[in-house]
């Protein structure tokens, strides 16, 4: 079945030919371009088709002015047409027999919402659908809204996220307590039984499942998910807070990972992307300082200065999450190389390995009482740090530029997460209200109760809806043009699982408090979202001012 999908062309042309190198995976049969030799952005992007060894029945539709602009391989056979002026709807990607299969499916289309910020369509493509089933086929181009509009693939691997989850992971909460409440513990030992866990979820499949295709286009080093497939696995990983590590789907890892994976060189890659994917090793990231507020990274205050062939660094950081635990083995820091330089380009990013002299770590923070053994939040001071000039990423001046590129899709995996928080709080809410009787009924049949547990799911389900549309822009435009609705869901995300948890503890009085269940601690990190990645009063600024743009 053929069916038809529609690019458009953007300023961020990076995301434009990550996002057509996704979709090629499979023949090719006919490419329509719209536009003259006058727009570098299509004919980069022509030449781009034209240089992917693509199948000898590809079949190249051009305007008269695009096609003398560049050489048709001889493998390829190029047809000239005249220019078509032809403006598809830029609110959604509809191939033919939807209607009522969308509810039997699982998909929507997207929100129309969006239109304003995408730019006119440029190239009109037919592709053969990635996968062979019928499902799969129709939904080209939808938002998949539940699990059963998802691949048999992904469909699978949901599956087997849960149940390992339930019979793997969930009970390690309570061996994890129960080994840091004896005496004379090291808090900062990893645990074996983690150890464990994750050798049999890397041995079952289950691992690496974070990275986008728009990261890693040929599925070279993850599952080959899309961010709207991994939006349902992730948010499974987010009712147990042990879950992403075993998966190796845990911040600030994955962050860490894709920068590396996207910005970084060949040797770079080798020596500590490769480590970090085979959960060898550990990392942390190094941003926040105490002394300026760090929700405007233009005040960072740590320097990076170049003396030959090393950079020394000098700075003064906190919250760097994971600096404490033994793994870590590398460092993402950030810093100012020029200070007179325009104000988003005096920043830059660079890897520091944690064993370089001129490192200390200070303290490990706590976040209401948790210091979160053995990782943990570090208080970290660089002095005189020195390290070669080929651990700079991307080039000088490009970290605002890659902190950019690197909190888009960890903000959209915290919301994931969040999600999976208040199901889970919700669950037990449920669970506790059944069971337990006061005033002589169930208070499963209480009025305040009751209207708790419906405005819960209420605010979940819109919530998880945000989200995917989230995630679904993501896939489709990539993270710039999809800026609008990760502040959305950064603001409400956290928001939302806080109140749902909060209600769960309330319901179970004094024991939603205790560690036996986890309610307090899925409270701490959802109440913690809502500061880091960027207060909630930052997004809400950035949102306004998006949309006065208009």
């Amino acid at each position: 079945m053929k069916v038809q999908r529609s690019f458009r062309v953007t300023e961020n042309v990076y995301n434009d030919r990550s996002s057509m190198m996704r979709h090629f995976k499979g023949s090719l049969l006919e490419c329509h371009f719209i536009g003259n030799r006058h727009n570098s952005d299509v004919v980069m992007m022509a030449k781009y088709l034209f240089s992917s060894n693509r199948p000898t029945d590809f079949k190249a539709v051009l305007p008269g002015s695009l096609g003398e602009s560049f050489n048709q391989p001889t493998n390829c056979s190029g047809h000239i047409v005249s220019r078509c002026n032809r403006r598809p709807s830029c609110c959604s990607l509809e191939p033919n027999n939807t209607g009522a299969k969308q509810q039997q499916h699982g998909y929507s289309t997207l929100a129309s919402s969006s239109s304003s910020r995408i730019q006119p369509i440029m190239t009109s493509l037919n592709i053969r659908p990635l996968t062979t089933s019928a499902a799969s086929s129709e939904r080209a181009g939808m938002m998949v809204v539940s699990v059963q509009g998802l691949s048999p693939r992904v469909q699978d691997l949901h599956r087997r996220v849960k149940q390992f989850i339930e019979e793997n992971v969930l009970h390690l909460e309570q061996v994890r307590n129960r080994r840091l409440s004896q005496p004379g513990v090291n808090r900062w030992e990893v645990m074996p039984e983690m150890e464990e866990a994750k050798a049999k979820a890397k041995a079952d499949g289950l691992w690496n499942l974070f990275l986008p295709l728009e990261s890693d286009p040929g599925a070279k080093y993850g599952a080959g998910l899309t961010n709207l497939e991994y939006a349902f696995l992730c948010e499974e990983m987010g009712k147990c807070v042990l879950a992403p590590e075993i998966f190796n789907c845990s911040a600030p890892d994955t962050g860490n990972m894709e920068t590396i994976l996207r910005y970084g060189t060949e040797e770079q890659k080798q020596k500590w992307l490769i480590p970090l994917l085979a959960g060898k090793i550990r990392s942390c990231f190094a941003m926040t300082e105490p002394k300026v507020a760090s929700s405007d990274a233009t005040n960072i205050e740590s320097s990076i200065r170049r003396e030959g062939d090393h950079y020394v660094i000098n700075g003064h950081k906190w919250w760097t999450s994971g600096a404490l635990d033994p793994r870590c083995k590398v460092c993402i820091f950030m810093g100012k190389t020029d200070t007179s330089a325009a104000k988003h380009r005096q920043q830059s990013m660079i890897l520091v390995p944690m064993d370089t002299p001129g490192i200390r770590i200070v303290r490990p923070l706590t976040v209401f009482g948790y210091d979160d053994a053995p990782e943990g939040h570090g208080e970290v001071i660089f002095e005189n740090v020195r390290v070669p000039v080929e651990n700079i990423l991307l080039g000088e001046g490009r970290g605002f530029e890659i902190a950019q590129g690197r909190l888009g899709p960890g903000r959209i995996h915290h919301c994931m997460r969040l999600i999976g928080h208040a199901e889970r709080a919700l669950h037990l809410m449920i669970e506790r209200t059944m069971d337990r009787v006061a005033f002589g009924k169930p208070l499963a049949a209480q009025g305040a109760i009751q209207q708790d547990v419906a405005r819960s799911r209420i605010e979940i389900e819109q919530c998880r809806l945000l989200v995917l549309k989230a995630a679904h822009m993501m896939d489709l435009y990539g993270n710039k043009v999809a800026a609008q609705e990760i502040a959305m869901i950064k603001i409400t995300a956290p928001n939302m699982a806080q109140t749902v948890i909060d209600r769960a503890i309330q319901a179970h009085g004094g024991g939603g408090l205790d560690q036996a269940l986890p309610l307090a601690t899925l409270f701490a990190w959802a109440r913690v979202l809502r500061l880091a990645d960027g207060p909630d009063e930052v997004h809400l600024q950035s949102l306004a001012r998006s949309i006065y743009a208009k």
